[in-house]
């Protein structure tokens, strides 16, 4: 988690079960806020990026993809549409933002 800085805000996709406490301020909180609670709920999860796009000069970089994923407790893999975006300063990221498909996540946990 070298690359991320100190004081990173991370936000995370409106309706995940994880925007609870987004945004998130600093490695402290993302490390228990995202990290921890994504190994207690996951057996497997990927993030496959098909395109990466560099903008203003690589302060900006928006990466498309899927997450590919098991939850505890399930045999099936899944697969959700997802895009990540990262603010770039001095070669770490200041700021991350999540846009998920978080109904296609919500029907794969039997929540709808």
């Amino acid at each position: 988690m070298s690359y991320l800085a100190n004081d990173i805000v991370w936000i995370v996709a409106d309706n995940s079960p994880l925007a609870d406490r987004s945004p998130y301020h600093g490695m402290a909180e993302v490390r228990s806020g995202i990290f921890e609670r994504l190994t207690a709920g996951f057996d497997k999860l990927v993030f496959d990026a098909d395109e990466i796009f560099e903008c203003n000069g690589g302060e900006r970089v928006v990466a498309l993809g899927y997450y590919y994923f098991r939850f505890h407790g399930q045999a099936e893999e899944r697969k959700a549409q997802v895009t990540h975006v990262w603010t770039i300063r001095g070669g770490r990221a200041v700021k991350f933002q999540q846009y998920l498909d978080t109904l296609q996540v919500a029907r794969d946990a039997g929540a709808v």
